[in-house]
């Protein structure tokens, strides 16, 4: 299992959701994404994404507006 970040600080939808899908595909099995936000829609839109494809979120909140989103590869 490896561990990958994305800062996608600063950038608004559609951009974060393209560069996670981007990412989660060159992962493998059980590595894990972890993605920095601070826009709400992207903070909906990525987790709501992950789901659907079948794997793990964990969403935590780093700051007043700011969030970590953690995305388990599971397929």
């Amino acid at each position: 299992m490896a561990e990958f970040t994305l800062d996608c600080m600063g950038e608004a939808c559609p951009v974060p959701l393209m560069k996670c899908e981007k990412k989660m595909n060159e992962l493998k099995v059980g590595d894990v994404l972890l993605v920095s936000i601070d826009h709400s829609c992207a903070m909906k839109n990525v987790p709501e994404w992950a789901r659907t494809r079948g794997h793990n979120v964990e969403i935590e909140e780093v700051d007043d507006g700011e969030w970590e989103v953690i995305i388990e590869k599971t397929n």
